[in-house]
Protein backbone atom coordinates (compact mmCIF):
# COMPACT_ATOMS: atom_id res chain seq x y z
CA UNK A 1 0.00 0.00 0.00
CA UNK A 2 1.37 3.54 -0.87
CA UNK A 3 1.89 5.97 2.18
CA UNK A 4 -0.10 8.33 3.68
CA UNK A 5 -0.54 11.17 0.77
CA UNK A 6 1.34 9.99 -1.58
CA UNK A 7 -0.68 10.26 -5.32
CA UNK A 8 -0.61 7.28 -7.37
CA UNK A 9 -1.42 6.22 -10.89
CA UNK A 10 -4.94 5.83 -10.65
CA UNK A 11 -4.65 2.55 -12.86
CA UNK A 12 -2.05 1.32 -10.03
CA UNK A 13 -2.69 -2.09 -8.03
CA UNK A 14 -1.64 -0.05 -4.79
CA UNK A 15 -3.71 2.23 -3.77
CA UNK A 16 -2.35 5.36 -1.66
CA UNK A 17 -3.38 5.96 2.31
CA UNK A 18 -4.98 8.92 2.54
CA UNK A 19 -3.01 11.88 3.78
CA UNK A 20 -5.36 12.83 6.40
CA UNK A 21 -9.45 11.72 7.49
CA UNK A 22 -11.52 14.41 8.07
CA UNK A 23 -14.46 13.08 10.58
CA UNK A 24 -17.75 14.28 11.44
CA UNK A 25 -18.81 14.06 14.66
CA UNK A 26 -22.45 13.91 15.46
CA UNK A 27 -24.27 10.45 13.71
CA UNK A 28 -20.81 9.45 12.86
CA UNK A 29 -18.63 8.86 15.43
CA UNK A 30 -21.13 9.44 18.07
CA UNK A 31 -24.73 9.10 18.40
CA UNK A 32 -25.81 12.24 19.72
CA UNK A 33 -28.97 12.80 17.35
CA UNK A 34 -31.46 11.29 19.83
CA UNK A 35 -30.09 13.92 22.69
CA UNK A 36 -30.35 16.78 20.11
CA UNK A 37 -33.72 15.93 19.22
CA UNK A 38 -35.08 15.47 22.56
CA UNK A 39 -33.08 18.95 23.61
CA UNK A 40 -35.03 20.87 20.64
CA UNK A 41 -38.49 18.76 21.19
CA UNK A 42 -38.08 19.62 24.88
CA UNK A 43 -37.02 23.69 24.12
CA UNK A 44 -39.95 24.33 21.20
CA UNK A 45 -42.82 22.26 23.92
CA UNK A 46 -41.88 24.77 26.47
CA UNK A 47 -42.96 27.81 24.47
CA UNK A 48 -45.69 25.94 23.86
CA UNK A 49 -45.26 24.62 20.38
CA UNK A 50 -44.78 21.32 18.57
CA UNK A 51 -41.57 19.06 17.06
CA UNK A 52 -41.89 16.44 15.41
CA UNK A 53 -39.58 13.85 14.44
CA UNK A 54 -39.31 14.52 11.15
CA UNK A 55 -38.94 18.69 11.38
CA UNK A 56 -35.64 17.09 13.86
CA UNK A 57 -34.30 14.99 11.18
CA UNK A 58 -34.50 18.45 8.83
CA UNK A 59 -31.93 19.55 11.98
CA UNK A 60 -29.64 16.71 10.77
CA UNK A 61 -25.93 18.13 9.50
CA UNK A 62 -27.13 21.58 9.89
CA UNK A 63 -24.86 24.44 11.41
CA UNK A 64 -26.23 25.73 14.87
CA UNK A 65 -27.81 29.14 13.93
CA UNK A 66 -29.44 27.35 10.93
CA UNK A 67 -31.24 25.28 13.68
CA UNK A 68 -31.37 27.86 15.73
CA UNK A 69 -33.51 30.03 13.62
CA UNK A 70 -35.54 27.17 12.25
CA UNK A 71 -36.34 26.51 16.10
CA UNK A 72 -37.15 30.41 16.68
CA UNK A 73 -39.79 30.16 13.48
CA UNK A 74 -41.46 27.23 15.35
CA UNK A 75 -41.92 29.66 18.48
CA UNK A 76 -39.19 29.48 20.90
CA UNK A 77 -38.42 33.33 21.91
CA UNK A 78 -34.70 33.21 22.28
CA UNK A 79 -32.23 34.70 20.29
CA UNK A 80 -30.28 32.22 18.27
CA UNK A 81 -27.37 32.13 20.49
CA UNK A 82 -29.46 31.47 23.34
CA UNK A 83 -31.13 28.41 21.80
CA UNK A 84 -27.24 26.96 20.85
CA UNK A 85 -25.78 27.39 24.14
CA UNK A 86 -29.05 26.41 25.84
CA UNK A 87 -29.14 23.33 22.97
CA UNK A 88 -25.75 22.74 23.82
CA UNK A 89 -25.51 22.80 27.55
CA UNK A 90 -28.49 19.91 27.51
CA UNK A 91 -26.76 17.60 25.04
CA UNK A 92 -23.40 18.28 26.48
CA UNK A 93 -24.43 17.33 30.48
CA UNK A 94 -25.74 13.86 28.74
CA UNK A 95 -22.46 12.86 27.54
CA UNK A 96 -21.09 13.73 31.02
CA UNK A 97 -23.44 11.77 32.67
CA UNK A 98 -23.81 8.60 30.32
CA UNK A 99 -20.71 8.99 28.64
CA UNK A 100 -20.34 8.60 24.52
CA UNK A 101 -22.64 6.66 22.83
CA UNK A 102 -20.54 5.52 19.90
CA UNK A 103 -21.42 4.78 16.38
CA UNK A 104 -20.47 1.28 15.57
CA UNK A 105 -16.37 0.93 14.37
CA UNK A 106 -16.03 4.04 14.75
CA UNK A 107 -13.48 3.76 17.65
CA UNK A 108 -12.11 1.30 15.76
CA UNK A 109 -11.02 2.62 13.09
CA UNK A 110 -9.81 5.76 14.66
CA UNK A 111 -7.55 3.66 16.87
CA UNK A 112 -6.33 1.93 13.53
CA UNK A 113 -5.99 5.43 11.91
CA UNK A 114 -4.14 6.58 15.39
CA UNK A 115 -1.91 3.10 15.29
CA UNK A 116 -0.77 4.03 11.48
CA UNK A 117 0.06 7.73 12.25
CA UNK A 118 -2.66 9.45 9.89
CA UNK A 119 -3.47 12.51 10.68
CA UNK A 120 -6.93 13.06 12.36
CA UNK A 121 -9.50 15.94 12.20
CA UNK A 122 -12.62 16.43 14.11
CA UNK A 123 -14.95 18.69 11.80
CA UNK A 124 -18.30 19.37 13.21
CA UNK A 125 -20.72 21.67 13.37
CA UNK A 126 -21.30 21.76 17.10
CA UNK A 127 -19.87 24.28 19.24
CA UNK A 128 -15.96 23.76 20.47
CA UNK A 129 -17.03 22.96 23.86
CA UNK A 130 -19.13 19.91 22.97
CA UNK A 131 -16.53 18.79 20.37
CA UNK A 132 -13.36 18.83 23.36
CA UNK A 133 -15.50 17.35 25.67
CA UNK A 134 -15.86 14.25 22.83
CA UNK A 135 -12.03 14.04 22.11
CA UNK A 136 -11.17 14.01 25.70
CA UNK A 137 -13.69 11.32 26.03
CA UNK A 138 -12.31 9.16 23.22
CA UNK A 139 -9.77 7.37 26.17
CA UNK A 140 -6.32 7.90 23.49
CA UNK A 141 -4.89 10.55 21.63
CA UNK A 142 -7.40 10.47 18.40
CA UNK A 143 -7.49 13.96 16.84
CA UNK A 144 -4.89 16.36 15.45
CA UNK A 145 -7.60 18.73 14.81
CA UNK A 146 -10.56 20.18 15.47
CA UNK A 147 -13.04 22.69 13.74
CA UNK A 148 -15.90 23.44 15.49
CA UNK A 149 -18.79 25.47 14.77
CA UNK A 150 -18.00 28.14 16.49
CA UNK A 151 -14.53 28.44 14.22
CA UNK A 152 -16.05 29.02 10.60
CA UNK A 153 -17.83 31.73 9.83
CA UNK A 154 -20.17 29.09 7.32
CA UNK A 155 -21.68 26.18 8.24
CA UNK A 156 -22.00 23.03 6.29
CA UNK A 157 -22.51 22.30 3.33
CA UNK A 158 -20.42 25.11 2.69
CA UNK A 159 -16.62 23.37 2.68
CA UNK A 160 -15.12 26.21 4.74
CA UNK A 161 -14.54 23.62 7.62
CA UNK A 162 -12.92 20.84 5.71
CA UNK A 163 -10.96 22.93 3.76
CA UNK A 164 -9.72 24.92 7.14
CA UNK A 165 -9.34 21.08 8.55
CA UNK A 166 -6.73 20.27 5.70
CA UNK A 167 -5.35 24.00 5.92
CA UNK A 168 -4.37 23.06 9.79
CA UNK A 169 -3.21 19.41 9.13
CA UNK A 170 -0.86 20.67 6.39
CA UNK A 171 -2.10 18.18 3.79
CA UNK A 172 -3.49 18.97 0.28
CA UNK A 173 -7.92 18.51 0.68
CA UNK A 174 -7.75 16.27 -2.15
CA UNK A 175 -5.74 13.52 -0.47
CA UNK A 176 -7.65 13.36 2.61
CA UNK A 177 -11.13 11.43 2.85
CA UNK A 178 -13.72 12.91 4.53
CA UNK A 179 -16.69 10.94 6.30
CA UNK A 180 -20.01 11.85 7.01
CA UNK A 181 -23.83 11.33 7.39
CA UNK A 182 -25.64 13.75 6.48
CA UNK A 183 -26.61 15.09 2.98
CA UNK A 184 -25.27 18.39 4.49
CA UNK A 185 -21.98 17.50 5.71
CA UNK A 186 -21.48 15.28 2.92
CA UNK A 187 -22.64 18.47 0.59
CA UNK A 188 -19.33 20.01 2.26
CA UNK A 189 -17.09 17.62 1.89
CA UNK A 190 -17.39 17.33 -1.62
CA UNK A 191 -17.77 20.47 -2.47
CA UNK A 192 -14.27 21.04 -0.47
CA UNK A 193 -12.92 18.31 -3.15
CA UNK A 194 -12.02 15.58 -0.35
CA UNK A 195 -13.25 11.93 -1.11
CA UNK A 196 -15.98 11.45 0.59
CA UNK A 197 -17.84 8.49 1.70
CA UNK A 198 -21.32 8.19 3.28
CA UNK A 199 -22.09 6.22 6.37
CA UNK A 200 -25.70 6.84 6.44
CA UNK A 201 -27.55 6.81 9.87
CA UNK A 202 -30.93 8.63 10.66
CA UNK A 203 -31.04 10.57 7.42
CA UNK A 204 -31.25 8.88 3.68
CA UNK A 205 -28.35 9.92 1.24
CA UNK A 206 -29.24 9.31 -2.34
CA UNK A 207 -26.67 7.53 -4.57
CA UNK A 208 -24.24 9.54 -6.14
CA UNK A 209 -20.89 9.53 -8.09
CA UNK A 210 -19.72 12.09 -6.32
CA UNK A 211 -18.83 10.00 -3.61
CA UNK A 212 -18.54 6.37 -2.13
CA UNK A 213 -21.26 4.99 0.88
CA UNK A 214 -20.88 2.49 3.06
CA UNK A 215 -23.50 0.65 5.30
CA UNK A 216 -21.21 1.19 8.26
CA UNK A 217 -18.29 1.48 9.63
CA UNK A 218 -17.93 -1.43 11.09
CA UNK A 219 -14.96 -3.83 10.25
CA UNK A 220 -13.60 -0.53 7.90
CA UNK A 221 -9.82 -0.10 7.73
CA UNK A 222 -7.30 1.04 6.33
CA UNK A 223 -7.64 -0.82 2.87
CA UNK A 224 -11.03 0.53 3.03
CA UNK A 225 -10.15 4.08 2.97
CA UNK A 226 -7.23 3.72 0.43
CA UNK A 227 -9.95 2.47 -1.85
CA UNK A 228 -11.95 5.01 -1.24
CA UNK A 229 -9.09 7.58 -2.19
CA UNK A 230 -8.35 5.89 -5.14
CA UNK A 231 -12.14 5.69 -6.73
CA UNK A 232 -11.98 9.75 -5.77
CA UNK A 233 -8.17 9.49 -8.06
CA UNK A 234 -10.13 7.91 -10.68
CA UNK A 235 -13.23 10.62 -10.71
CA UNK A 236 -10.94 13.28 -11.01
CA UNK A 237 -8.89 11.80 -13.77
CA UNK A 238 -11.86 10.87 -16.02
CA UNK A 239 -13.16 14.76 -15.24
CA UNK A 240 -9.30 15.91 -16.25
CA UNK A 241 -9.69 13.73 -19.55
CA UNK A 242 -13.20 15.27 -20.29
CA UNK A 243 -12.28 18.57 -20.62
Amino acid sequence: MTAPGQSPDPESATPALPAAVLWDMDGTIVDTEPLWMRAETDLVESYGGTWSHEQALQLVGSGLFDSASILIAAGVQLTPIEVIHHLTGLVTQALREQGLPWRPGARELLSELRDAGIPTALVTMSFRSMAELVVESVGFDAFDVIVAGDDVTHAKPHPEAYLRAAAQLGVPIERCVAIEDSVTGLGSAVASGAAAVAVPFLVTIPPSPAHERWETLDGRGLSDLADVLLAHDRRLATAGGAR
